[in-house]
């Protein structure tokens, strides 16, 4: 059965492997997005930019809520796949 099967789906090879070469970019993106080394480094850039008078108060504000935010899911991932990238 599993070679019929493989010979019935061959056409379709080409959208499974395009399938899953996506999956891997994507997951590679958030890995990069959500990883804590990277959002705190993102973080001591935002306090540059508002010591340096480029953005104000409320503009740091809100850019160190969403950031924090990604801090935390990025820890919560770390911790629950054991994979140790939290520092």
């Amino acid at each position: 059965m599993g070679l019929l099967k493989e010979v019935v789906l061959l056409p379709f090879a080409p959208v499974r492997g395009s399938a899953w070469v996506i999956g891997q970019l994507l997951t590679e993106a958030e890995r990069i997005y959500y990883d804590p080394a990277a959002v705190r480094a993102e973080l001591a850039r935002l306090e540059e930019q508002l010591e340096a008078g480029e953005i104000d108060e409320e503009e740091f504000d809100r850019r160190e809520d969403e950031l924090l935010d990604r801090l935390e899911t990025g820890l919560r991932n770390s911790a629950a796949t054991g994979n140790g990238t939290a520092r």
